[in-house]
């Protein structure tokens, strides 16, 4: 079965690759570890999708990663976090959500996580 490609706002494609470019820590960090079919499916970062960016997407799972920063905890960040996970689970695609502090100190127990959830949508998908 093809990777179904989520629609997205042509005009986010240019400020996705500047996402890519100016990473930050914790992406950069949490990259190292899903690029390359580590968990033999493909991640790609700075995905666009409906008229957002997610962090990380593997296409053949449906399935975005989101490393959430400090400016997640402010001026309505969450609610509006929440909002557009709800658009975008509505095409079907799954979230996994850390925090940049998660990421860069307990790096093994997000790999675990994602792993799992990687296991668990190959294994619905047979």
């Amino acid at each position: 079965m093809a990777n179904r490609i989520i629609p997205y706002n042509p005009r986010l494609k240019q400020l996705a690759r500047l996402l890519r470019k100016n990473a930050t820590v914790s992406e950069v960090i949490l990259w190292k570890h899903v690029r390359g079919k580590a968990f033999g499916v493909e991640f790609h970062r700075q995905v666009p999708m409906l008229e957002f960016i997610v962090d990380f997407y593997c296409h053949e799972l449906q399935l975005a990663i989101e490393v959430d920063g400090i400016t997640h905890d402010f001026n309505g960040a969450v609610e509006l976090d929440a909002m557009r996970q709800k658009s975008i689970e509505e095409h079907g695609v799954s979230f996994l959500r850390f925090s940049s502090k998660e990421v860069s100190e307990n790096i093994g127990s997000v790999i675990r996580s994602i792993e799992s959830t990687v296991e668990q949508l190959q294994r619905e998908k047979t």
